[in-house]
C-alpha cells in the first residue's frame, strides 16, 4: 500500500498528476499512419487508452483479435474501389499510470492491395470508439509514391509525445482525402518496432501498516485542500451567496459539510458502476453532472435574484409609508416581520445545502482514480477511507473561505456603514451577487455541454 503513499505525495508535488495520462485519465486516443507502396497501403494504427477504460476493458483476451474486431471500423476507398485490410501484426503494452493503474497501447500492422499506377484518389476514415473522448490524428507518406493532400508527420510521434499547447483542445481528425500517383515518395523516418519497451509497473511493496495508513489519509486530507483552492470549485459562487445572503458561520459549515458528502459519494458511486461495468462512459457522466451543477447554480442564482427584487421593493414601499405617515404606526408590523425572517431563512438554508450539492456535484478525477487504484490493488476499503480525507480537504478549504468572507464582513461591515456611499452600495450589493451567482451556473452549464 506504500504505492498509493507515493502516488498521493506525486499528485500532491505536481498539482494533482503523478505518471497520470496528458490527455485526462477518461481518454481513448487514435493513431492511423498510412504508408502507400506501389503496390500495397500500409496502416500502423494504434490505439493509447488511459486509466479508467483500460481497466473497464475487461473484455480484452488477445492483441490480434482485437485488431481484428478494429478492422470493422476502418474504412477506405481507392477511387470506387473499396479496400479490404488485412492484419499483419499486433501487439499491446500496458505501460503504468496514475494511482498504479496501468495505461494501454494496442498497435495493430495492417495491409490492404492497391496498385498505383496512375493518378488514385483515396478516401480513409476511423470510425473506433467514435463517442470516447480523446486525441485522433491520421497521417499519410508516400514509398516510392508521390502522396499529396494529407499530413505526413506525426505531431504526437504517433501518441507518445502530446503537444502541450494541445491539450486542451485535441486533435481530432477521424477521416482524410488525398491523391497517389508514381513519383519520387515522402522521405520519413521508418516507424519504431512493434514490440518497444515500456516502463515497469508500479508494483504493490509491503502490507498496510499504521503508520503508511495515516499517512496516506493525511496526503488525501492535503490534496483535497490543494485541489479546492485551485481555480473553479465554485469559492466564488459561493463567497457571492453568503455575502448576498447575509450568511453566517454556521451557514459556512453547512456549505462545507455537505460539499464533504456529496462528493464522497458521488465519488463511490461513479467508482463503483466504472469499476463493475465497461457500458458505463465516465466522460459521458461527468459531462452531465456538470451540466446539472450549472443549472443548479443558475436556479439558486435565479430564486436569489427574485428574493432580492422582492425585498429591495418591499423596503422601498416601507420607505415610502413611513415618509408619507410619519412613525405613529409601527405598531402590528412584528408577526409579519418574524415570519418573514423564517421563511427567508429556511429559503437561505435550502439554497446553501443546494449550493454545497452543486459544489460537490462533479467528482474529482484525482480521487476517483485513487479509488479505481485501491480497488485494482484489492484495498477498496482503504481507497474509500482515502476518498473520505480528500472530501474533507475540499469542504475544510471552502469552509475556510466561507468563515474568513463573514469575519471579514463582521468586522469591516459596521464601519463602512457609516458612510452613506457605502450604504447606497450595500442596497445593490444582494442585486449584484445574485446576478452573478446566476451568471456563473449558466457559464458553468454552457462548458460543461462544450464538452
Amino acid at each position: 500500500m506504500r504505492v498509493l503513499v507515493l502516488v498521493l505525495f506525486g499528485m500532491l508535488l505536481m498539482g494533482g498528476v503523478a505518471q497520470a495520462h496528458p490527455l485526462s485519465n477518461l481518454s481513448v486516443n487514435h493513431y492511423d499512419g498510412l504508408r502507400v507502396f506501389p503496390d500495397r497501403i500500409e496502416l500502423r494504427s494504434v490505439v493509447d487508452s488511459a486509466e479508467i477504460p483500460t481497466l473497464q476493458d475487461r473484455e480484452f483476451v488477445d492483441a490480434r483479435k482485437r485488431c481484428s474486431e478494429r478492422a470493422k471500423s476502418l474504412n477506405a476507398m481507392a477511387d470506387e474501389r473499396e479496400l479490404s485490410f488485412e492484419v499483419r501484426d499486433a501487439g499491446v503494452v500496458r505501460p503504468p499510470g496514475e494511482a498504479g493503474l496501468p495505461t494501454m497501447r494496442l498497435t495493430c500492422e495492417y495491409s490492404a492491395l492497391l496498385a498505383v499506377r496512375g493518378e488514385v484518389e483515396v478516401t480513409f476514415s476511423d470510425s473506433y470508439l467514435k463517442d470516447k473522448v480523446g486525441w485522433r490524428e491520421i497521417t499519410v507518406v508516400g514509398v516510392d509514391v508521390a502522396v499529396s493532400g494529407a499530413p505526413a508527420e506525426s505531431i504526437s510521434d504517433e501518441l507518445r509525445n502530446y503537444p502541450d499547447d494541445l491539450l486542451s483542445s485535441p486533435l481530432d481528425v477521424r477521416a482524410v482525402r488525398f491523391v497517389a500517383q508514381p513519383g519520387a515518395g515522402t522521405v520519413v523516418t521508418p516507424p519504431g518496432a512493434l514490440g518497444e519497451a515500456t516502463k515497469a509497473a508500479v508494483g504493490l511493496v509491503g502490507d498496510l501498516t499504521p503508520v503508511v495508513g495515516i499517512g496516506a489519509v493525511l496526503l488525501s486530507l492535503v490534496l483535497g485542500a490543494s485541489h479546492a483552492a485551485l481555480p473553479g470549485h465554485g469559492k466564488t459562487v459561493m463567497a457571492a451567496y453568503l455575502a448576498g445572503s447575509r450568511g453566517t458561520r454556521r451557514d459556512a459549515l453547512l456549505v462545507g459539510a455537505t460539499v464533504t458528502i456529496t462528493h464522497t459519494a458521488g465519488v463511490l458511486v461513479l467508482g463503483l458502476l466504472l469499476s463493475v461495468s465497461s457500458v458505463i462512459a465516465g466522460e459521458s457522466v461527468l459531462r452531465w453532472l456538470g451540466l446539472t451543477s450549472g443549472l443548479l447554480v443558475a436556479v439558486i442564482g435565479g430564486v436569489l435574484l427574485r428574493s432580492a427584487v422582492r425585498s429591495r421593493g418591499r423596503k422601498r414601499a416601507q420607505e415610502g409609508h413611513v415618509h408619507s405617515h410619519g412613525h405613529g404606526h409601527g405598531h402590528g408590523h412584528g408577526h409579519g416581520h418574524t415570519h418573514g425572517h423564517g421563511h427567508g431563512h429556511g429559503h437561505r438554508r435550502a439554497g446553501l445545502v443546494g449550493m454545497g450539492v452543486a459544489g460537490g456535484l462533479v467528482p474529482s478525477p484525482s480521487a476517483l482514480v485513487v479509488l479505481l487504484g485501491a480497488i485494482a490493488l484489492g484495498r477498496t476499503w482503504f481507497g474509500v477511507v482515502l476518498v473520505l480525507a480528500y472530501g474533507l480537504g475540499m469542504a475544510a478549504t471552502l469552509t475556510a473561505a466561507g468563515l474568513l468572507l463573514v469575519s471579514l464582513r463582521d468586522r469591516f461591515g459596521p464601519r463602512l456603514a457609516r458612510f452613506a456611499r457605502f450604504r447606497r452600495f450595500a442596497d445593490f450589493t444582494p442585486l449584484g451577487t445574485a446576478a452573478l451567482v446566476m451568471l456563473v451556473g449558466v457559464g458553468l452549464a454552457t462548458r460543461a455541454l462544450a464538452g
